[in-house]
């Protein structure tokens, strides 16, 4: 052991240090769960470790949409688990996103109450084409090819197809088709026949009937493959052909992988050398969906990347500390495709910010995400407009319940159409959808303030609203005018009356003076 009684003590004096910050992201997929731990150092991710923990939740998905009690128990163990690899993080430096399994699960609400209990971290549900577009920041932050791109990543549930170049995305596709999901329908108890190949091959070619011509117009100038299904058959082909480029894969080696599952007719006697024992029973259905995947777009040749879906969730958190938030980008672009007035938009986000200053602490309203979401709302309320004046506010809900919004989890989505949805007029409570990450009365106050801050500029005009002050408490809201303010504006003061009726149906209390 060397002797360090002679390191002087200005060792390291001179070298900078630079700020660090620790972060991780942890992907809830439906065959395993993908914990990844990095540090941002002058702007750049090193990863540090990578966890994996098969759970299989997409194998408890019913026919009913269910997810099964035990699936739902091996999810939240395993959570336990991770909860201990994150003790000491702060939780704006760990993300969690969940994918397919819970995407459909009609329960799903269940399984993320549970979780609550067990994991501190809050866990948002992705759609498919947000799923897709993580990947592929995923890959493009750790691949330079030239020219346009095809991943494809082969998931438990569902298989996510992008076409890009550099970090843009140019056609994202999540389908429904997985190992897992496959191995469910097409391989039950393991058996291998050639006739179980066809129908699992034949199906996702059905699938990729939506996609394949419009994939094969853009095209690209290479096929990457991510996930744990694409990674062994790459591994397993090398040892069938050694003439084979390094990490690339082509339909022949596929096919030769089908015969050998053929022969051997059940996955437990499957004797391919480096098929661990938790990949064996789903290998079948990896292979079968990337024969039908290879055939259908016409792909010569793949290659392997390992960086996916929770690299791209890394890489966006670091962006996310040094540029704008995609969700910013997201926000400006629909705005601009529906035709927002910008300017009223403006007035109503100035005086709902306003009000959320001052009522924040009193309401408990002070986390930035809560802060974000109320200002997009406010920003996004009226892109009902362009369907019709009459019931504005249902066109709005509607459409940020259903546009793809990237950047968006679909609770974060849920909350936006939810805002927008009851931003004026009459408020039914029981159309206000209960929300797994945040109470109802959090909800209840955000959708108060929003309907404050376009009731204040109603006349569409600036110049028009006077300083005014704000108090809150626990159920209540106080506006205070200057002196005669309201008097000399009876039409005004007439909003205001029916506007105190509505908001006690969010159990609040609106006073004004």
């Amino acid at each position: 052991m060397p002797n360090t009684n002679n390191v002087p003590d200005s060792t390291f004096d001179n070298v900078e240090i630079r700020d660090i910050s620790k972060v991780a992201a942890l992907d809830i997929g439906s065959n395993s769960f993908h914990l990844v731990v990095a540090r941002i150092v002058a702007g750049s991710v090193q990863i540090l470790h990578r966890v994996k923990q098969k759970v299989r939740l997409a194998e408890g998905l019913g026919t009913d949409g269910e997810l099964s009690t035990e699936a739902m128990q091996r999810g939240l163990d395993t959570l336990q688990v991770i909860a201990e690899s994150l003790q000491g993080f702060d939780p704006q430096s760990v993300r969690v996103v969940a994918t397919h399994a819970l995407r459909k699960a009609s329960n799903a609400k269940t399984f993320l109450k549970a979780a609550k209990k067990v994991f501190p971290f809050p866990i948002e549900v992705i759609s498919g084409a947000e799923e897709a577009r993580l990947i592929y920041q995923g890959v493009a932050h750790t691949n330079h090819q030239e020219g346009q791109r095809l991943v494809v990543d082969i998931g438990g549930g569902s298989t996510e197809f992008i076409i890009g170049e550099g970090f843009q995305t140019k056609a994202l596709r999540s389908l429904q088709m997985g190992c897992v999901s496959y191995t469910n329908r097409f391989f039950k108890q393991g058996d291998l026949k050639p006739k179980a190949f066809d129908k699992a091959i034949t199906s996702a070619q059905q699938e990729l009937e939506m996609i394949d011509k419009k994939y094969k117009q853009i095209g690209w100038n290479t096929c990457i493959g991510t996930s744990g299904t694409i990674k062994i058959i790459i591994e397993l082909a090398a040892q069938l052909d050694s003439t084979n480029r390094e990490n690339h894969v082509c339909l022949t080696d596929l096919l030769t992988l089908k015969d050998l599952c053929c022969v051997a007719g059940n996955s437990k006697d499957l004797q391919i050398q480096g098929i661990t024992d938790d990949r064996r029973p789903v290998f079948a259905a990896g292979l079968a969906i990337l024969i039908a995947v290879f055939k259908s777009l016409d792909i010569q040749e793949m290659e392997y990347s390992q960086d996916a879906l929770r690299e791209g969730v890394l890489y966006e958190m670091e962006e996310h500390l040094t540029h704008p938030d995609i969700r910013q980008r997201s926000a400006e672009s629909l705005a601009t495709r529906y035709d927002v007035d910008v300017e009223q938009a403006k007035r109503v986000l100035s005086t709902t910010m306003a009000l959320h200053q001052q009522c924040k602490k009193a309401w408990k309203l002070d986390d930035k995400e809560l802060k974000n979401m109320l200002a997009w709302a406010a920003l996004l309320h009226e892109v009902g407009l362009q369907i019709n004046t009459r019931r504005i506010q249902h066109h709005s809900g509607y459409i940020l319940q259903n546009i793809e919004l990237p950047g968006f989890g679909q609770e974060q989505q849920n909350l936006l159409a939810t805002l927008t949805r009851f931003y004026r007029k009459k408020i039914k409570v029981a159309e206000i959808p209960e929300f797994t990450l945040l109470g109802q009365d959090k909800v209840f106050k955000l959708i108060a303030m929003l309907r404050l801050g376009v009731l204040l500029n109603i006349k569409r005009q600036d110049g028009i609203l006077p300083e005014f002050s704000v108090r809150a408490e626990r159920d209540k809201l106080h506006i205070q005018f200057p002196d005669n303010w309201l008097e000399q504006k009876p039409v005004f003061r007439a909003d205001f009356e029916s506007e105190s009726e509505y908001i006690k149906e969010l159990g609040l209390k609106l006073s004004y003076k």
